[in-house]
């Protein structure tokens, strides 16, 4: 069987800056969130922006462990269960988010939702320039 020519561990590395952005997003989207509103919109807007890089992060840790010299199709099996569990990471974390009566649903979704852009945002670079 044929190795991967991929150099996991810059991947991994990639990857984990995109975890960071998105927990840099989630700390602006919180701190903007405390000085326009209250405290209970930027604990919102925090839990948010923590279940899209705890998402994100189970997939990075998941779908790249131990995948240098594998063979693609191994690769692409642990890819895919890193996706699978990030789905189930954010059902199971907005579930819980939403049974608690004192969040802000707005703050919430839209914290989310930016950091699912800085996700997309660098998946387009990486492929733009070649690195995927």
């Amino acid at each position: 069987m044929p190795s991967s020519t991929v150099d996991f561990a810059t991947v991994r590395r990639q990857a984990l800056l995109v975890v960071a952005g998105q927990v840099a997003v989630a700390a602006a989207g919180g701190l903007i969130c405390y000085l326009e509103r209250d405290r209970r919109f930027a604990v919102s807007a925090l839990i948010g922006g923590a279940i899209g890089a705890a998402a994100t992060l189970t997939q990075v840790l998941v779908g790249l462990r131990n995948s240098a010299g594998k063979s693609p199709q191994a690769v692409m099996r642990s890819f895919l269960r890193g996706s699978v569990l990030k789905l189930a990471v954010t059902v199971v974390l907005f579930v819980l988010a939403l049974r608690r009566h004192d969040l802000a649903p707005a703050p919430l979704f839209v914290t989310y939702v930016a950091t699912f852009f800085v996700y997309w945002v660098a998946l387009a670079r990486t492929i733009r320039s070649g690195g995927v």
